[in-house]
């Protein structure tokens, strides 16, 4: 089944093949790159490239309308793997910043996507600190992070605003030292399980043990196990029964199945309804990391 399914992955669009020629085949790093290069030319990153507006950003906004504005599309075309400093992004970024010092209170979810687009993409600019400072100063006394208060430091963390923040402190390759926060963050979902309640052991948020290939502003089982998988955090046996969700979810076929998309205009269908390559190599790399030997089953 293995060799049948990575020659199936491969056949896919090159946001696939390089993630898996990278971490499921283990190929040497000038194939990965050559392939990775590829998301700017051919397939979903170029169709998103080549929708771009001549003022650097996408669709009608910034951040709205979801889900082609100029900060989701930087999100996807993070998510298909552009190579950094791609003077597309770069152009996106600024647009980005520019709207951000308008700003009058940082909204912490947004902060959140900020430092992590601006990091990835490798836009350069002083101000980044000032958002990894505020983006601090947010955490909360669980460890997490809530973007519904900014001064209420006993409130319970949000799933959704916590992953967002701790995805941007791994992003970011900055000065100020971020690791007693990100120690802490990591703590808060550990603590929970990853998906679970605090009070009830139940899942917290139902649709999160469901995968959609953008994830959005949203938390979900698999991009929280994703976030520990790429920051090299610890497999810590408090991930076993996330893990088990993404088990779980695999067909008899060792595939994944695609996932509605969240509700809003999308750019273009990534995939059509049935077997996904995108889910199954983003589950395949999550337990290839759990379990190293789970693609040959």
């Amino acid at each position: 089944m293995a060799e049948e399914l990575m020659e199936w992955l491969l056949q896919g669009d090159p946001a696939i093949r390089w993630r898996v020629r990278q971490d499921l085949t283990a190929a040497p790093e000038r194939e990965v790159a050559r392939e990775r290069q590829r998301v700017a030319t051919q397939g979903w990153g170029a169709s998103l490239l080549k929708v771009q507006n001549p003022d650097g950003g996408w669709g009608q906004g910034v951040y709205s309308p979801k889900w082609t504005s100029t900060t989701y599309t930087l999100l996807r075309l993070l998510w298909l793997g552009l190579p950094a400093k791609h003077p597309a992004a770069l152009r996106g970024c600024e647009r980005l910043w520019d709207w951000q010092t308008r700003w009058r209170v940082p909204e912490t979810c947004i902060v959140g996507m900020v430092v992590r687009l601006t990091s990835f993409h490798g836009y350069q600019t002083k101000r980044l600190d000032d958002l990894v400072g505020d983006l601090l100063d947010q955490q909360l006394d669980d460890g997490g992070w809530n973007c519904a208060t900014r001064h209420e430091k006993g409130k319970h963390s949000s799933f959704h605003t916590s992953i967002q923040a701790l995805e941007a402190l791994d992003a970011y390759t900055g000065t100020i030292d971020v690791s007693a926060a990100v120690r802490d963050g990591r703590e808060f979902f550990l603590r929970h399980k990853l998906y679970k309640s605090h009070r009830t052991g139940e899942i917290a948020i139902r649709a999160s043990t469901k995968f959609p290939a953008f994830p959005e502003w949203h938390f979900d089982v698999l991009r929280g196990l994703e976030y520990f998988r790429d920051s090299g955090a610890h497999r810590d046996p408090r991930l076993a029964d996330a893990v088990e969700v993404i088990r779980q979810a695999r067909r008899k076929d060792g595939r994944w199945h695609t996932y509605t998309p969240y509700a809003g205009h999308q750019w273009f269908q990534l995939e059509p309804p049935g077997p996904s390559r995108w889910t199954t190599a983003r589950a395949l790399r999550v337990l290839t990391w759990w379990e190293p030997e789970v693609t040959e089953r």
